[in-house]
């Protein structure tokens, strides 16, 4: 006697050889999971399985930056109940396994609608329903994880998945491959020598200077600002320009006017073109989140790194592969200062071998490919 088979269209069931394979993508809240899976999203796409295109969905929540990240790339985009879960002990605690149930029985009724294949997380608010959904509906999961800290969501995640792919060696998750941060193609592609010359000019700067790159993510850093306006007569007498971005709201940030002669220091409120500038720059003076080291890397740019002051660690761990190898600098939040700019980026800046060195070493540790691994991976485990 043979066990009743699922109907075609539904999680579990076989699918015709001819169908298109269905890819649940669940990575919605903050940039640092939204990139990446906008990224595989990328990969996948291009893709294709028995000679039909691959499908993707995007799971999200109405509070996160995925409903204007994920439409604008042309992603469906499907909202889920977001479960947030309290970091410190309050009577919020007690609505927890409610809010869970309905967000995996809404994200289970989803799968099912949506014939999923495989389930794709990358972490936070929206990848803990969506792996337990996931698990009820026998659907196949695998896990991203881009910290080296992994975060409850794919902890809980990792311990069923059918494979777990980490941006950082060593990453303490069960049956962890090291495959990368997978990026945007128009960061791994980028030429910087190529690009350097026209990159420069459309931020107004010279061709020939030696440059610094300073931003301190989408809102700015102040500490960041401080120390490189601080550090601006220095850079600049010496020859160094600046491609210095502050931040939309810190609009008290302004460079006097620089003497004739001195090397431009050109201040922005945001970066449009992050490919660009990486192209214009030399050397970056930044914070050391997941993306932002990984895409430094990946296009060989050196970094000086001050990881965010608050939170668990996180940054600090990021960067910290890169500088092993050579790639970059590690300079704490309190101890950064124009002086120490001045000693430490200043001599690198002027000096062009020291400068080709650095970018040796963080390109070694770059891993540009890591959204086609990803995209192997997932697709093996849709379709052994």
């Amino acid at each position: 006697m043979t066990s009743p088979q699922p109907a075609p269209g539904t999680p579990g069931a076989a699918k015709p050889s001819s169908a298109a394979l269905h890819v649940v993508l669940a990575g919605g809240g903050t940039g640092g999971h939204i990139e990446p899976m906008l990224a595989l999203a990328d990969a996948l796409s291009r893709r294709t399985v028995g000679g039909a295109a691959v499908r993707i969905t995007c799971l999200g929540t109405a509070r996160g930056l995925e409903t204007t990240l994920v439409p604008a790339r042309g992603y469906d985009l499907r909202l889920i109940p977001p479960v947030p879960l309290p970091r410190k002990p309050t009577l919020d605690l007690l609505r927890v396994p409610g809010r869970v149930r309905r967000a995996v029985a809404d994200t289970r009724a989803l799968l099912t609608e949506l014939g999923a294949d495989v389930v794709v997380g990358f972490g936070g608010y929206v990848a803990l329903p969506a792996y337990l959904a996931a698990r009820g509906a026998k659907v196949p999961v695998v896990v991203h994880e881009g910290n080296p800290l992994p975060g409850l969501a794919n902890r809980i995640g990792a311990r069923r998945a059918a494979r777990v792919a980490v941006t950082t060696a060593g990453t303490p998750l069960r049956g962890a491959e090291h495959v990368g941060m997978p990026l945007r193609t128009s960061i791994t592609g980028l030429d910087r020598a190529g690009e350097r010359a026209a990159a420069r000019a459309a931020f107004g700067l010279d061709a020939d200077r030696p440059t610094l790159l300073v931003f301190g993510g989408s809102q700015g850093a102040a500490s960041l600002n401080r120390a490189a306006v601080g550090a601006a007569d220095a850079l600049t007498a010496a020859g160094v320009q600046v491609l210095h971005a502050r931040g939309p709201k810190n609009t008290d940030v302004t460079v006097p006017a620089r003497p004739a002669g001195s090397a431009p220091y050109v201040v922005v409120d945001y970066l449009e073109r992050m490919d660009l500038a990486y192209a214009a720059a030399d050397l970056a003076l930044c914070r050391s989140g997941a993306v932002t080291v990984a895409e430094l890397s990946a296009v060989g740019l050196p970094a000086a790194f001050v990881p965010l002051p608050i939170g668990n660690g996180e940054q600090r761990l990021n960067a910290l592969p890169v500088v092993e190898a050579g790639g970059g600098l590690l300079v704490d939040d309190a101890e950064l200062s124009p002086a120490w700019i001045e000693a430490q980026l200043l001599p690198r800046l002027t000096d062009p071998a020291a400068l080709a060195a650095l970018a040796r070493h963080a390109a070694a540790a770059g891993i540009p490919d890591a959204d086609e691994r990803l995209a192997d991976i997932v697709l093996e485990v849709a379709r052994p």
